[in-house]
């Protein structure tokens, strides 16, 4: 599996890369948009599960998690969107 925890700041990162609102996340994962909204405020933690089927949504939408540390060992956790291949020839 992967190797970073989802934290809600990155859940945060991950919508606004791809411009989504937290209904779009919540209509994608089958999730209220009050369960959304109450990790990302850090309100709850969601199951693993849950989690877990959030992150594969929006990897699956092109974004990547960054570890804490990826770049020289600084950095904390973050997202950005995968290098997508060009559609020309």
């Amino acid at each position: 599996m992967h190797d970073v925890t989802l934290s809600p700041a990155q859940c945060r990162g991950a919508r606004g890369v791809l411009g989504w609102k937290i209904e779009d996340l919540a209509a994608a994962t089958g999730l209220t948009r009050k369960t959304v909204s109450d990790f990302e405020n850090g309100k709850t933690t969601p199951q693993p599960r849950t989690l877990r089927d959030i992150r594969e949504k929006l990897e699956a939408a092109g974004v990547e998690f960054i570890p804490a540390g990826a770049y020289q060992g600084e950095g904390g956790p973050g997202v950005r969107l995968r290098d997508q291949p060009s559609s020309g020839p």
